[in-house]
């Protein structure tokens, strides 16, 4: 029989206000899970982002930001919420932000492996493959 899907909830959120529940979900996905460098995971940028959280009824689940010029990072979901909407219900949230703070261009830099899942929102690759903290990426672009 199949588990019933557990909900959450998402909103945008300061990193003032919410670093420590932000940091938890990085912490495990990029730094413990991708072994990224934690000196690269954490920068000056932060501070001026909107960020988006999901938490579950406990905990937070998931997250990214969008810097002031429209470019969306630092998108991770704990282990267990990944192929559960999580991701999806995120990257609406913060296009819909873009559109009404007037933005017209989103820009990422996706992980190879999520190249498919940007792509199911319109996202197109522009540029060629690169190295960023030892995991292959490409720079992707989407009109609004």
């Amino acid at each position: 029989m199949n588990q019933p899907e557990r909900s959450f909830s998402i909103r945008i959120v300061s990193w003032k206000d919410k670093a420590p529940l932000i940091r938890i979900v990085r912490t495990a996905v990029f730094i413990l899970e991708q072994r990224v460098p934690e000196e690269l995971e954490w920068d000056e940028f932060d501070e001026t982002c909107v960020h988006v959280l999901a938490c579950d009824a406990h905990q937070p689940i998931g997250t990214a930001r969008l810097l002031p010029h429209g470019h969306i990072g630092r998108m991770a979901v704990m282990k267990e919420w990944r192929k559960k909407g999580v991701g999806r219900a995120i990257l609406h949230i913060l296009l819909k932000e873009m559109l009404n703070r007037g933005m017209s261009i989103a820009t990422l830099d996706a992980q190879v492996t999520a190249i498919g899942f940007y792509q199911k929102f319109g996202f197109q690759i522009v540029g060629n493959e690169f190295i960023d903290a030892d995991i292959p990426h490409v720079k992707m672009l989407l009109q609004l």
